[in-house]
């Protein structure tokens, strides 16, 4: 987090991962939640869509919605 609050305005963060795809939510490197990436106007934002199953977690994360 401080990582980010040190960027500036128009830095680039790239990420792996596409609009809609499902992605881990993480609290101290634990899984919370899985969510969806959404962008909103010209913010984008991670929605919630489901609680976190650790057993999926730990064998790579790839299971079925």
């Amino acid at each position: 987090m401080a990582q980010l609050l040190r960027m500036g305005r128009g830095a680039v963060i790239p990420l792996d991962a596409k609009t809609n795809d499902e992605v881990w939510i993480l609290a101290n490197n634990h899984p919370v939640a899985r969510g969806e990436i959404q962008i909103n106007e010209d913010k984008i934002c991670i929605a919630v869509t489901r609680a976190a199953d650790v057993y999926d977690f730990m064998a790579g994360g790839q299971a079925s919605r």
